[in-house]
């Protein structure tokens, strides 16, 4: 049997921890899948029919992107989107409106830049998160250092801010980061930006070890992963999260039908966390 499609999510009075918690959990035993989809992208209203599509094909969270004119943690492919939805005329307030679309039937998490965070004010912006539904808050150029006040905004609003950690990150710091970790923690594959790559990185494995001995909450494994067999190999590798965004980015940028591709995409990826 394949994975059921997700219809809905816990009631909007869970915390988004509560939320992404029971997204994890659902899956008894599996790892959870988490794909990427640029808001704007290629246009607001595609960008909502490809959430949905996810969530129709075995999605159990959705990584919603903000876009930007510097984004330092993308490749190519996910920059491009960005820019093409910025011309657009994406806002963060339209990202939003898909969020608290797709957050009727999954746990959303909104990735974005600490500038954007800090334009708004890092509570009318987590506040603004936690009336769209929106469970979570990744933000990969926040320093652990310099992340008190916005997770102190995230706290009170109910919206967990994800920590990340990455091939580099030394001992004393990964516990440190993890130890303020809600929701997950994203665990960066490789050194550099997303991006598709033909294999997971030797080191992986020894990577989630290291995350999975000092967490208390799950661990999800992103950058790199782009087919059904790479997510079930991060899966076996002991990630009990797999992100894939840059394989799905294009398959959107390229199709007539970009929901219908990605969908067919997500329900593949889906198929390999089976086991």
């Amino acid at each position: 049997m394949g994975r059921p499609a997700r219809d809905r999510v816990p009631a909007v009075t869970q915390t988004g921890e509560d939320r992404i918690a029971a997204a994890f959990a659902l899956r008894s035993g599996q790892a959870a899948l988490m794909p990427y989809v640029m808001g704007g992208f290629p246009d607001m209203a595609t960008s909502r029919a490809i959430g949905e599509a996810y969530a129709a094909n075995g999605a159990d969270l959705v990584e919603l992107g903000v876009p930007y004119s510097d984004p330092l943690a993308d490749g190519p492919v996910i920059h491009a989107a960005g820019s093409a939805a910025l011309r657009a005329g994406a806002t963060l307030d339209g990202v939003l409106e898909v969020g608290a679309a797709l957050a009727q039937r999954v746990a959303v998490v909104l990735m974005c830049y600490v500038n954007v965070v800090l334009a708004r004010g890092p509570e009318p912006f987590a506040a603004a998160l936690r009336d769209a539904g929106v469970s979570g808050l990744i933000v990969p150029d926040l320093p652990l250092q310099e992340s008190d006040e916005i997770r102190a905004a995230c706290d009170a609003a109910g919206v967990a801010l994800v920590a990340l950690v990455s091939p580099t990150t030394p001992d004393d710091r990964l516990a440190a980061i993890v130890a303020s970790a809600r929701g997950f923690v994203y665990v960066v594959s490789v050194v550099g930006t997303t991006g598709e790559r033909p294999a997971l990185a030797d080191h992986v494995g020894g990577l989630l070890a290291r995350v999975r001995r000092e967490a208390t909450v799950p661990v999800a494994l992103g950058f790199g992963i782009s087919s059904p067999e790479q997510a079930a190999e991060a899966a076996a590798a002991g990630a009990d999260g797999v992100i894939v965004a840059s394989r799905l980015i294009r398959a959107a940028g390229e199709s007539d039908d970009p929901a219908a591709a990605t969908g067919a995409l997500v329900a593949g990826l889906a198929a390999g966390l089976i086991r």
